[in-house]
């Protein structure tokens, strides 16, 4: 998959250097995989969420941060709408960030 926003990422992990390992895991794995339908994420990864307009949530280092993309199947890519806390993603709505 194409993943667009690794900047996002890496600003986040810089204010918060231990969510840097598991989001460059997430980053490198979700690069490699080859999604053509929620159950392929969800194949991948068995705690994600899915909500409206192709979002998916994605619990990241032991549930410590929340991870928000809009996946379009179709052209294999991955947009990162939103990185954050748990106290961080409380405040959004995930189906319209």
């Amino acid at each position: 998959m194409n993943v667009v926003a690794r900047k996002t990422l890496q600003a986040f992990w810089t204010l918060h250097p231990p969510a840097k390992g598991p989001l460059v895991a997430w980053y490198n794995h979700a690069k490699a995989a080859d999604w053509r339908s929620p159950q392929d994420i969800k194949n991948d990864f068995r705690t994600v969420d899915f909500v409206g307009d192709n979002r998916v949530i994605f619990d990241i280092g032991g549930n410590n941060y929340r991870l928000v993309v809009r996946v379009s199947y179709t052209f294999r890519q991955v947009l990162v709408k939103f990185v954050g806390t748990h106290r961080d993603y409380d405040k959004i709505n995930p189906e319209t960030i």
